[in-house]
């Protein structure tokens, strides 16, 4: 698909190249896990996705992500965050959408060339589909939104998506964010992927939502293709050409 320096993003093929992409998302999302639990992190939305693979030199695991593609606002329903968030609204949006889950980092690895190439391979299927929007949960460590108060009020008070695609409430443990005047240091409790979607211009729901299976707490999360700026696109667009 693409390569940078040691590492190359590629798309899954096999059977093999699942199993080792839902391993990895076992060990980073269900560390918690009892011994006696499956081998891998799997649900039924994995066989409706494209899985997107980054290794390195010897073939090692070491970042993906899951993408699932949606015709437009009319199919969103049928999406993974649509069990969690009401987006009746998104139904009208024009364009083809990508829904982005599941994305985890093998603990191991430091080296910020891998975000790069992960960032650069979803911007390649991002205008080869020609999507207008992606979209997806964030995801906060824990599922307790106790320590995570500061950094739900700062995206409360900044970053809220506009009224006409705002998501409603579905879930009955939904955590309502109220906006507030914050220390700038609460953008650092926000976490990084969910930073890298707002520097795209990205918006979130006005609640979050707890997932006790994975002992995380999430917020809807959405980033308009032709919102993105100027600068930042063309970025991205220059590491998908590399």
């Amino acid at each position: 698909m693409l390569s940078l320096g040691p590492y190359r993003a590629r798309l899954a093929q096999t059977a093999q190249d699942m199993a080792r992409s839902q391993a990895l998302r076992q060990q980073v999302f269900r560390a918690k896990a009892p011994p006696t639990a499956v081998a891998g992190d799997a649900d039924a939305f994995d066989s409706r996705c494209l899985h997107v693979l980054i290794e390195g030199a010897g073939a090692d695991l070491l970042c993906c992500y899951r993408l699932l593609p949606l015709a437009g606002g009319a199919t969103i329903l049928s999406s993974y965050s649509a069990q969690f968030y009401d987006l009746t609204r998104l139904t009208d949006f024009a364009g083809p959408m990508l829904e982005l889950g599941r994305f985890c980092l093998n603990p191991a690895v430091h080296d910020p060339d891998v975000l790069r190439i992960a960032w650069a391979a979803m911007t390649r299927i991002v205008d080869d589909r020609g999507i207008r929007l992606l979209f997806g949960c964030s995801s906060f460590v824990g599922a307790d939104p106790a320590p995570h108060a500061e950094a739900l009020a700062y995206l409360a008070r900044h970053h809220l998506a506009p009224d006409e695609w705002s998501p409603g409430v579905k879930n009955s443990n939904a955590v309502a964010m109220t906006a507030k005047d914050v220390p700038r240091r609460a953008l650092l409790g926000v976490p990084p992927l969910l930073r890298t979607y707002l520097r795209m211009g990205g918006w979130v729901s006005n609640h979050a939502v707890p997932d006790l299976e994975l002992d995380t707490l999430h917020v809807f999360t959405g980033v308009e293709i032709d919102h993105i700026p100027a600068a930042r696109a063309r970025a991205l667009r220059a590491m998908a050409s590399a």
